[in-house]
């Protein structure tokens, strides 16, 4: 373990007080071993930071082995029990035991937080990211050295496998105690773990070094990439208002980073609302010619395009829209466009005779009292009624997008109703309209 112990020479300030996450299982006991080494000699304050999840009847066993622990070898001690999981519980998990640490941190003014993450865990945490899909950052995996609001997290045992780390703990008597869940192909990780770790540990057994590598060459990438975005971001936004010309002068790339950048800022802690397709519609006509356009987003937010300008609006409850259909139409969610043909019979695509109707068409969203003549239904039903069956949430409703004449009939509420205007089981059409919806799952 000489690597791990110079790395924390080398990074770990005398006189701290450091908060160690102790599972109790090999790893975490391995790096208690390191510490109680250097506790001496660094004159470090050692708060062991213990999580029963509450999710294997050996949890309560380990809970009490570490304790013990602790009080043999004169460490403090901090432990708590999680139940009723309301989630994914591998994610409220991670996310309760590291509020718990936080809150260790705070309470005893620490400067570290020090995890056992070894090069397998690396390895497996970047396949995993790679194969979900991920940005620059999450390809990292995760670094030796993380910072934090006012403290660190250090993981010393990234440089060796689990097997090094097992056969230290034999050759210097360290107990511990085993996960058995950790052989389950139940869990995503697992089975990298048992299965693709080892096919690459076979081409190369020091595979976790070179992902290491790796690890730290997308960091510092990404460290360069957002340092300049930020200097970029300064330029060409001032006060909430981009400089669409400005921006327009960098690459792709960093045009769209900017704008991760600039809904970050405007959505704080509600980014994750944020999904690929908006940052998709917002570039879209970023690069469009026409010079007014608007992209809506959750929380009743536009980001609006007024020539050289891109800014963000909140989305009133009498917000209306109202756009001639010629050729083809963009709104938030989609696009209409009149083809000349297709194939298509559902509620995406409609039939229109225009001796039936009043042109022209136009796009535009719910007003009061809205009511829809159903297909092969007697008599008409409210709009509203319709968007709360089909369970859109309000924002949804209020801008979902309708086909009406110059008369203002409702001829089509894509993707959901067709009215009795639609003549496909006729034939008797000279319009064809196509709806094209976002990709839900981009």
């Amino acid at each position: 373990m000489n690597k791990s112990i110079d790395f924390l020479m080398k990074n770990i300030e005398p006189k701290q007080n450091i908060v160690l996450a102790i599972s109790g299982g090999p790893d975490s006991m391995v790096m208690f071993d390191l510490f109680l080494k250097l506790r001496d000699e660094l004159e470090l304050t050692l708060v062991c930071a213990h999580v029963n999840h509450s999710l294997r009847e050996e949890s309560k066993e380990e809970y009490e082995f570490v304790k013990d622990f602790c009080k043999k070898n004169n460490v403090i001690f901090e432990g708590t029990t999680f139940e009723n999981y309301t989630s994914n519980i591998e994610s409220e998990a991670h996310n309760r035991r590291y509020k718990f640490f936080e809150e260790l941190i705070k309470k005893y003014n620490a400067s570290y937080l020090v995890t056992a993450h070894h090069g397998d865990d690396l390895v497996e945490t970047i396949l995993m990211k790679i194969t979900r899909g991920s940005s620059l950052d999450g390809y990292v995996g995760f670094n030796k050295i993380s910072d934090r609001d006012g403290y660190k997290i250090i993981r010393p045992l990234v440089f060796y496998t689990k097997d090094e780390i097992l056969k230290y703990a034999k050759d210097n008597n360290i107990e511990y105690r085993l996960d058995k869940t950790n052989e389950s192909d139940n869990y995503t990780r697992n089975r990298y773990r048992n299965h693709v770790l080892p096919a690459l540990k076979n081409e190369n057994k020091d595979i976790h070094l070179k992902y290491l590598k790796f690890s730290e060459e997308i960091d510092k990438t990404s460290k360069f990439i957002n340092r300049y975005v930020s200097s970029v971001y300064s330029k060409v936004c001032e006060n909430n208002i981009i400089d669409l010309t400005k921006l327009l002068e960098e690459d792709d790339y960093i045009i769209e980073k900017v704008i991760y950048e600039y809904l970050k800022n405007i959505y704080q802690e509600d980014f994750n609302l944020i999904e690929s397709k908006h940052i998709k519609n917002i570039l879209s006509i970023i690069h469009s010619n026409k010079p007014n356009l608007e992209v809506f987003l959750p929380n009743n937010k536009i980001i609006s395009k007024d020539y050289n300008k891109l800014s963000m609006a909140y989305l009133k409850d009498d917000f209306e829209y109202k756009f001639e259909l010629k050729d083809e139409v963009t709104v938030y969610n989609g696009k209409f466009t009149i083809v000349k043909e297709t194939d298509m019979t559902n509620n995406y695509i409609c039939h229109l005779d225009s001796s039936m109707i009043k042109l022209p068409l136009y796009i535009r969203n719910k007003r009061e009292g809205d009511k829809i003549e159903v297909l092969n239904l007697s008599g008409s039903k409210k709009v509203k009624d319709i968007f709360i069956d089909s369970k859109l949430n309000i924002t949804e409703r209020n801008i979902y997008p309708i086909l009406v004449d110059s008369e203002d009939k409702i001829l089509w509420i894509p993707g959901i109703k067709k009215s009795k205007y639609d003549t496909i089981k006729t034939g008797n059409y000279d319009i064809i309209i196509k709806y094209e919806k976002e990709n839900e799952n981009e």
